[in-house]
C-alpha cells in the first residue's frame, strides 16, 4: 500500500496502517528535523510533537490523499520546528553593509599544496559554519540547504512550504548578516 492509501486506513479506524506510516516515514523526517536544530532532545520534542500533529489532522480528517504524505509531513514538521524557535524568541539580526560571499567558499578552494594553506581554509570553513548557527532559523535553514545540500532554491521552496522568492529573500538577509557578523567579529574569510 501506499503512504496515502495507508493514511486514510488510518482514517477508517486500522491502528496498524498508522504504525506502519510510522515505520516508514520517521527516519526520514527525525532526519530532516535534526538536521535542522542540531539537538538530539529538542529534536525528539518536535519528532513526537510532528507526528502528534499529524495524527491529531488525520483523525480530524484534515488530510487529503494527493499522493504526497512524506511531503505533507516534512511541513508539518517545519511547523513545529518554526513554532520552537519562534518560543526560544530567536534574535533577528540584520544589516546591509560589506561585501562577503559565502559562494566563493567551497570544498574545491581547499585543494591547495600546502598543509599550512589547508589548515587555513578549514578553519575559514569552521567559522562560517559557527557564524551560519547566528543565524535567524529561517536564513539559517536556507543557507543549509542550499550550501550543504546543494538544493535548488525551486527545492527549498518546496521543502519549506514558502515562495522561491521568499527563499531567495532569506539566502540574501542570511549572506548580508553574515558580512556583518565577520565585520564585527574582524574575521578573514579570505581562502588561502
Amino acid at each position: 500500500m501506499t503512504d496515502e492509501e495507508l493514511a486514510m486506513e488510518y482514517v477508517e479506524g486500522n491502528n496498524r496502517a498508522f504504525d506502519e506510516l510510522l515505520s516508514r516515514t520517521q527516519t526520514g523526517i527525525f532526519s530532516y528535523i535534526i538536521f535542522i536544530v542540531h539537538n538530539q532532545e529538542v529534536a525528539n520534542d518536535i519528532f513526537q510533537e510532528t507526528f502528534l500533529k499529524a495524527i491529531t489532522n488525520l483523525q480530524m480528517r484534515r488530510y487529503a490523499p494527493t499522493g504526497k504524505f512524506n511531503a505533507w509531513l516534512i511541513r508539518i514538521a517545519h511547523n513545529a520546528i518554526m513554532d520552537w524557535y519562534r518560543r526560544q524568541k530567536s534574535k533577528q539580526i540584520i544589516d546591509t553593509n560589506d561585501d562577503f560571499d559565502i559562494a566563493s567558499m567551497s570544498d574545491r578552494d581547499l585543494m591547495e599544496t600546502s598543509s599550512e594553506d589547508l589548515m587555513a581554509n578549514a578553519q575559514v570553513l569552521r567559522d562560517v559554519k559557527s557564524m551560519i548557527d547566528f543565524l535567524p532559523e529561517p536564513q539559517k535553514e536556507v543557507v543549509m540547504m542550499r550550501y550543504y545540500q546543494n538544493l535548488s532554491f525551486k527545492e527549498i521552496a518546496q521543502n519549506t512550504g514558502v515562495s522561491i522568492n521568499t527563499s531567495l529573500g532569506r539566502m540574501r538577509y542570511a549572506l548580508i548578516n553574515l558580512r556583518r557578523l565577520a565585520k564585527e567579529h574582524h574575521m578573514n574569510l579570505q581562502l588561502a
